[in-house]
């Protein structure tokens, strides 16, 4: 059993010691990335099971692209421990985004009907029901923490709906997620105990639909398609379901918080918001840009040199892309929120085949969210900007963000 612990010094030089799981690179990475990409593109570290990081926006680009070199058969940016055989659900991954060539595309192509703009437009309105009854819970306390009260809750219900499952286990698939992606790096024998937990539950809603199959969840398609004349496999559904439950929520509850930490402190935003609705989807991408949550990982495939670079079989490159988002060789003032800031080519849903297969949905949620905030709460602010928590590694979000309002 591998547990990682905290490491007992910060950094001494980010080119050559970055540590992504450090309190104070959680908290802002930004400074970090910024030393690493004005000196050099790709940074390495020997913590946590060593590293190469690249910084700029080409080089993520380049490798997100080269699937035969970088490879997604191992996408967790923290080590983990090889399961034995015998363990349930060993052979269990998350395809499409753990899928490399051939099997990628197949998988890709079974879920994308789902997320297509059609598909996921009739969840607006059950999400804006959803988001009015979550702030009918606080609007008259004048406080609320729009990490767990808010942004944590609306993540799992929305995908629950596409999957098919009663989201009445709201708190337990969101304890789950956290176990996977947040604190698993730390315990190793919770994150485990969580997986298991997840993959049981997919199993016994996999056996359900093949004995009541239903007409528009994602489940049921899973269990009934055919791939070259032969159903899927059992690890293929759970290792599907497992990455739906997991990335539609932990992302889309990340981007929604940092969405209404940066609004909370931005007055003028929030009155450019109301005064020109006509700017939300520029400002969504903006927002998407400047805190994009998600970072990635690759596995070399063979000996190569990236960018002077010696890389070796089985190094990890971990696919920063948040950094790149905020490359001045992109994005003019890449570290100032401009809500109507165009052209905006960001990859906070990542880049090549591997690019989010949700992000339609994850859009639709952010703004939303957001947009029903602002309506029912046009002004308000944090409580303590020192209290706020933030959540790294995998996914960056806040997870404490206490506001109030009069």
């Amino acid at each position: 059993m591998t547990t990682l612990e905290p490491t007992p010094h910060p950094a001494a030089d980010p080119v050559s010691d970055y540590d992504i799981f450090d309190p104070a690179f959680v908290a802002d990475p930004y400074p970090t990335y910024a030393e690493i990409r004005s000196r050099c593109p790709v940074a390495h570290t020997d913590r946590h099971g060593g590293s190469w990081m690249p910084t700029t926006y080409e080089a993520l680009r380049e490798i997100a692209k080269d699937t035969t070199t970088f490879s997604s058969d191992e996408i967790l940016v923290f080590p983990t421990e090889v399961l034995p055989d015998d363990e349930p659900y060993a052979d269990v991954a998350a395809p499409p985004i753990t899928s490399d060539p051939p099997e990628h595309g197949w998988a890709r192509r079974l879920i994308l009907p789902f997320f297509s703009p059609d598909a996921v437009r009739p969840y607006e309105e059950r999400t804006r029901e959803l988001c009015n009854r979550l702030i009918d819970r606080f609007a008259d306390t004048g406080r609320a923490d729009v990490g767990t009260d808010y942004a944590q809750q609306i993540p799992v219900r929305v995908i629950a709906a596409v999957l098919g499952v009663d989201d009445s286990q709201a708190d337990v698939f969101v304890g789950w997620v956290r176990a996977i992606l947040e604190t698993g790096h730390a315990d190793a024998e919770r994150r485990l105990q969580a997986r298991g937990e997840l993959l049981a539950f997919f199993a016994a809603q996999m056996a359900d639909r093949r004995a009541n199959p239903r007409e528009d969840d994602l489940i049921t398609r899973l269990v009934q398609a055919e791939i070259d004349g032969e159903p899927l496999s059992d690890e293929h559904i759970l290792g599907t379901c497992n990455l739906m439950l997991v990335a539609g929520i932990d992302t889309t509850w990340s981007a929604i918080g940092s969405a209404l930490w940066h609004l909370a402190q931005h007055p003028e935003h929030r009155r450019q918001l109301r005064d020109d609705p006509e700017l939300w989807p520029l400002a969504i991408e903006e927002l998407l840009r400047a805190y994009a949550p998600v970072t990635m990982a690759r596995v070399v495939t063979t000996d190569t040199t990236y960018a002077g670079c010696p890389m070796h079989e089985g190094d990890k490159v971990i696919m920063a892309f948040p950094a790149a988002n905020r490359d001045p060789a992109v994005f003019e003032d890449p570290d100032v929120v401009q809500l109507d800031r165009l052209g905006n080519r960001h990859l906070a849903f990542g880049s090549g085949i591997h690019r989010c297969a949700g992000s339609n949905l994850a859009r639709l949620e952010l703004r939303v969210a957001t947009q029903v905030f602002l309506e029912r709460i046009p002004d308000f602010e944090l409580v303590d900007p020192a209290a706020v928590t933030w959540a790294g590694g995998q996914v960056r979000g806040p997870r404490v963000c206490e506001v109030r309002w009069t």
